[in-house]
């Protein structure tokens, strides 16, 4: 367990999916040039992600934090960020043992066709179980029941990346793939009922994805010219108190230069982070005819794949001043969003990706269902201090407790947490009966239910890795 543990740490997902892919190109008896030429396209791929988030968040952090200060805002559980939440995961006894139990899990269950996704290939946001499972250890110190919460919730896990599959290869073009982040993927069910209800009240008919508002506004209407539009708005918010400095306006331009570069070079990696599944995808398809298998699974891949399309990260970005406004505004809300607010990118993928880019649904889904997660955080605050407390983290000046925004926040989560952590067989057993009964229908109805996500099938069909 401390030598998975240690790789992980060590290598994270940029070196660890390309292996997994290329060990799964030659199961599936792809030649091991293209095996690997795959594998090298997907780690280059996630490299480049990883570069540019990493050179970005540096830039528009502190205007970030610069304009939750000028808001004066003063909560007692501050967001410490996804980041620390991981490390503190990690960190804790039940956390390394569900390291291994949850790769036994998640392998058994592919090999036995329970599941069609491939999840170890995402292996990094296991922690997010792992935080849930570590909170219920503390509480009740039953081993057997946090490890039994984190079963069901990668349960839960599995069946929604499997529901999403086509609509998320389809929209964010990466055939045969899936996204497996528990602090996403459980915005899938919300995500369908909240676009179905939208679309009825006629908010479809506020087009704002990036084709129509290029094909309406010009040049204008470019992701790069948004971008930059939008980092300046960003720039100006988080620079109120020095906009008559030469400094202040120095940095209102940098964050607009910034968003709109990733607007510009995001989609570039991301044709190269493509190209590793189509290439496979074609060579596997030789593979099932030969074998006259037909089984579709989707290999699961890292948020990070989302994070500058630019429908998500222009939502993304609108919501950080909208949701630090509705923390302050919202009743019975102790939860200051801050180191979390830049992962907002990752948080809505699965909401943008159903809504099929659709800013403006986008941005009323993402309000209401961050603002349920606000309330979640606050709830369960003190025990991930707690739990924080235990593995030697200490608490910031002027917090009373600690929380992840991004992590925390999910009520699929929270309910799944809330139900084990009372011991009651009855409601534990309905969180089972609840996925039981979820997982017969959808596989009853796949193609019903991914028909219904693609609606009108404007986008250009996806491809599965079949075997």
């Amino acid at each position: 367990m401390e030598l998975l543990q240690n790789i992980l740490n060590s290598f994270g997902a940029a070196v660890v999916v390309p292996v997994m892919l290329f060990i799964v190109a030659l199961f599936l008896k792809v030649t091991p040039k293209k095996a690997f030429q795959s594998a090298l396209n997907a780690g280059i791929g996630l490299t480049g992600f990883n570069l540019i988030v990493n050179s970005f968040v540096p830039i528009i952090t502190p205007v970030i934090n610069n304009m939750v200060d000028q808001t004066g805002i003063q909560l007692p559980v501050l967001d410490t960020g996804w980041q620390a939440t991981s490390v503190i995961a990690y960190s804790t006894q039940i956390g390394v043992i569900f390291l291994v139990v949850g790769l036994a899990l998640q392998v058994g269950l592919f090999l036995i066709k329970w599941t069609d996704v491939f999840m170890p290939s995402d292996m990094w946001n296991n922690y997010s179980f792992m935080v849930w499972g570590s909170m219920i250890y503390l509480i009740t110190d039953n081993m057997m029941l946090a490890m039994a919460c984190m079963i069901v919730q990668n349960l839960y896990v599995m069946l929604l990346g499997e529901v999403i599959s086509k609509r998320w290869a389809n929209y964010y073009k990466l055939p045969g793939t899936t996204l497996t982040a528990p602090h996403h993927v459980c915005a899938v069910p919300y995500a369908i009922a909240m676009n179905w209800i939208l679309e009825k009240l006629g908010a479809g008919k506020v087009n704002w994805d990036p084709q129509t508002l290029k094909k309406k506004l010009g040049f204008l209407g470019e992701p790069i010219t948004l971008g930059l539009f939008l980092g300046l708005l960003i720039g100006i918010m988080g620079n109120l108190s020095s906009l008559n400095t030469l400094d202040g306006w120095g940095s209102v331009f940098t964050i607009g230069l910034a968003v709109s570069a990733v607007m510009a070079v995001f989609p570039r990696v991301a044709s190269i982070f493509a190209s590793a599944f189509t290439s496979l995808t074609n060579a596997s398809k030789k593979t099932a005819k030969g074998s006259g298998s037909g089984r579709e699974w989707m290999l699961s891949v890292n948020d990070a794949v989302g994070y500058g399309e630019p429908a998500t990260l222009m939502t993304g970005l609108i919501l950080i001043p909208i949701m630090v406004l509705i923390a302050m505004i919202l009743p019975g809300n102790e939860t200051l969003p801050l180191v979390d607010l830049i992962a907002l990118p990752y948080m809505v993928e699965m909401i943008i990706c159903v809504s099929k880019g659709n800013i403006f649904k986008g941005i009323i889904s993402g309000v209401i269902w961050f603002s349920i997660g606000l309330y979640i955080c606050t709830f369960t605050a003190p025990y991930f201090t707690e739990v924080a407390s235990q593995v030697g983290v200490a608490i910031p000046e002027g917090a009373m407790m600690i929380t992840s925004f991004g992590i925390l926040y999910n009520p699929v989560m929270a309910l799944i947490f809330l139900a084990f952590l009372s011991g009651n067989y009855f409601l534990m057993g309905l969180v089972v009966a609840v996925y039981a009964a979820s997982y017969v229908l959808f596989k009853k109805n796949k193609q019903a239910v991914w028909a219904f996500l693609e609606g009108e099938k404007n986008d250009e069909p996806s491809e599965k890795v079949v075997a």
